[in-house]
């Protein structure tokens, strides 16, 4: 008798292969078969006009901080994701020297927008190597199973102290050979890769660079060198990809002879530069080499409301008469002041990093119950504020009243990123694209700006149904795209894939009920932090390993989850 039987579900296996109607039986936390009319389980479920999927993998988190203290892991364990892997884009908490985690925070916190007064609160720093980071992280049962990869702006500080967090310092011949081992270390203690963050958007919250931002084809050649003596691990990479950017990064990973897994995204600045990078990739792949570029499936969205990070006002002279007030008070002062409102939205404002202005109003479009990732700009704020116009509204006052409503928790969408010609055209050419791998969702990362670990529930709604200015996409190829192919990059190959042998990892969706509800800001950090949080209805059961995590939607408190580490 099997342990669990699921029954006559719409099977897509992550194989990319047509779905069909079968039972999936499991045993001993693996898939035990899938095929018509499956012996007896002591558990079965009817899925009866229900999918029946692989748990997603999430290859690009930075859980890396709240993997310590939750075991739940959200908002990714609400979206059918039962695999992360953290450590990316060259932050992370190991190695790390005794008392010297302050540097760590610092850096995470204005990389990632983790507020430093969490990772202060919630990360016991109770590690110095990062194999005993990994068995910190394995010392706690978990929802998800977890992965981690070495940070080089970590093993940088580690190793060249406060000279390495200079991104302009050098380290000499003996730094450089201590950086070798240390890689070649934690990937025999099961790291999936190294990574590295070579873009000016990275800065640490005192306004530094991030120490990798200019190292040197040496330094690159060292990590590259503890990779080949290894024999595992991916070279993950951000990068702003310059002029001979990416054959510097190509080197190390020729040199490692190791996969190379670049983030691609399209930026107004340069809209057509993914193109050139991903050709590159596919240069890489042409000489028999592995290579992936990571790719996002719908914008990049900046979100935005009365207490969020980033919006039109933050950075306004007037705001910071509010800035310290609690939710409710900041909430009650604009309510009942009509003259502060005036003085907000009349006055010149202030400007900066968090401060969107009137040049984004036509990019910024208000968030209602059903979050709509392809906004046409007829819908955009500028396009509201000029129909409002004539009864004397501004696109400042338009915004001020959409972040007012629903008692001062209406929220705002700027399409920062993936969205530079105003549809999702271009990220339908990255998601086909055959060298490229789903990884641009940033859970646990920018919990004050952006909700994108909802992801995985809006590429099967928005491609695979409710796309309306272009073509969707086949739930079948969706679906391996998230599974298979993510496990894949990181050669995962006993998970993403419902055949005999492989992890239990199971969804069972009700694709017609299947939603994104609206993004809600939350107080539930450590120290009372904020975060943003997306919920989604649909879920009727996610196993791991076939233990039910999710049920219903709502999570059941099993904990059957742990660290997956590389080849040791």
């Amino acid at each position: 008798m099997f342990d669990l039987v699921i029954r006559n579900g719409t099977v897509i296996d992550g194989s990319g292969q047509p779905r069909k109607v079968a039972d999936v039986a499991v045993q001993d936390g693996k898939i035990a078969g899938v095929g018509p009319t499956l012996g007896a389980g002591r558990h079965e479920i009817d899925a009866g006009g229900l999918l029946v999927t692989p748990g997603f993998v999430d290859i690009h988190t930075h859980y890396d901080g709240q993997a310590t203290w939750d075991p739940y892991i959200t908002p990714s364990s609400w979206h059918g994701v039962t695999t992360t892997v953290f450590g990316n884009c060259g932050v992370g908490f190991a190695p790390v020297r005794p008392g010297r985690s302050g540097y760590l925070i610092n850096l995470m916190e204005g990389v990632e927008d983790i507020p430093g007064t969490v990772l202060s609160e919630g990360v016991k720093f109770d590690w110095e190597s990062f194999p005993q980071f990994l068995d910190a992280l394995a010392s706690m049962p978990r929802t998800v199973d977890v992965a981690a990869q070495l940070p080089h702006g970590a093993l940088r500080f580690y190793v060249m102290g406060e000279r390495g967090a200079d991104h302009a310092e050098r380290p000499d011949q003996g730094e450089r050979e201590e950086m070798t081992r240390l890689v070649e270390e934690a990937l025999r203690a099961g790291a999936l890769g190294v990574t590295t963050s070579r873009t000016t958007k990275h800065k640490a919250r005192d306004g530094r660079f991030t120490p990798s931002l200019s190292a040197r084809e040496a330094e690159l050649f060292a990590l590259a060198e503890g990779m080949r003596r290894a024999g595992s691990g991916v070279l993950q990479v951000n990068s702003d990809f310059g002029p001979g950017e990416f054959e510097a990064l190509d080197a190390a990973a020729r040199l490692a002879g190791r996969p190379l897994s670049v983030l691609l995204v399209q930026v107004d600045a340069q809209p057509k530069l993914w193109r050139e990078t991903l050709d590159q990739v596919h240069g890489v792949r042409a000489q028999g080499r592995a290579a992936n570029a990571q790719v996002g499936s719908r914008p990049i969205g900046v979100i935005m409301g009365l207490e969020t990070t980033a919006h039109p006002f933050a950075a306004h002279p007037v705001w910071r008469e509010l800035r310290d007030l609690s939710p409710a008070e900041r909430y009650a002062r604009l309510a009942g002041d009509a003259e502060l409102r005036r003085r907000l939205v009349e006055t010149p404002g202030g400007d900066g990093p968090r401060a969107f202005m009137a040049e984004s109003f036509h990019k910024m479009f208000p968030i209602g119950d059903k979050p709509d990732y392809e906004p046409d700009a007829a819908n955009s704020i500028a396009a509201i504020a000029a129909i409002a116009r004539r009864t004397g509204r501004t696109p400042q006052a338009v915004a001020l009243d959409e972040m007012m409503a629903r008692q001062g928790k209406g929220l705002l969408m700027l399409p920062f990123e993936n969205y530079a010609y105003g549809s999702l055209d271009v990220v339908h050419e990255m998601i086909t694209d055959p060298a490229t791998v789903l990884g641009v969702a940033d859970g646990g990362a920018h919990v004050g700006v952006i909700c994108d670990a909802s992801s995985p529930t809006s590429l099967l709604t928005l491609w695979g149904r409710d796309r309306q200015r272009g073509p969707k996409l086949p739930l079948e190829f969706l679906v391996a795209k998230q599974t298979r192919g993510t496990a894949g990059a990181y050669g995962l190959t006993d998970r993403g894939l419902l055949a005999p042998g492989y992890k239990a990892d199971i969804n069972v969706i009700d694709f017609d009920a299947l939603a994104l509800k609206r993004p809600e800001v939350v107080y539930d950090l450590p120290a009372g932090g904020r975060r943003l949080i997306q919920r989604a209805t649909g879920y009727r059961h996610t196993f791991k390993a076939g233990v039910e995590t999710v049920q219903n939607d709502e999570l059941t408190g099993a904990r059957p989850g742990g660290v997956v580490r590389g080849p040791r």
